[in-house]
């Protein structure tokens, strides 16, 4: 995918930039850590200069095994990050979400690194 300039992204006048992020065969035990889910959206606020507001929620759930894992989410002062992972498959599940642009490469390449995926997709949306 082709990457989202800065300069594009501020002459379109869009509301918003979503980039998702999906992650596949994961490190198994990073995604089923909690703390280190929260270090991962530190690490990538940081990265992609976002304020963030409050601190990171993580919480594990779901009664189908299938689905099974924790889900993230972290207000930014310019929206929002968010995020599941499932234990069944390794897989993760990435969203983020602000007005202030970012750039979306840097964001799939930083989480693939962090969660050792061996493969991602990413898509990006302007947000009109």
């Amino acid at each position: 995918m082709k990457n989202l300039s800065k300069e594009f992204y501020n002459n379109s006048k869009v509301w918003g930039l979503l980039t998702s992020v999906d992650l596949y065969s994961c490190n198994s035990k990073t995604i089923r850590d909690a703390e280190a889910i929260k270090k991962y959206v530190s690490e990538l606020c940081l990265l992609i200069e976002m304020k963030r507001f409050g601190d990171t929620k993580v919480v594990h759930f779901g009664e189908d095994e299938k689905v099974a894992g924790y889900s993230m989410v972290q207000l930014i002062e310019t929206s929002l990050i968010s995020g599941h992972f499932t234990n069944s498959t390794n897989n993760a599940y990435i969203d983020i979400f602000s007005c202030k642009y970012y750039n979306p490469l840097a964001v799939e390449e930083f989480t693939k690194k962090f969660f050792e995926a061996k493969e991602t997709k990413m898509h990006y949306l302007l947000r009109e």
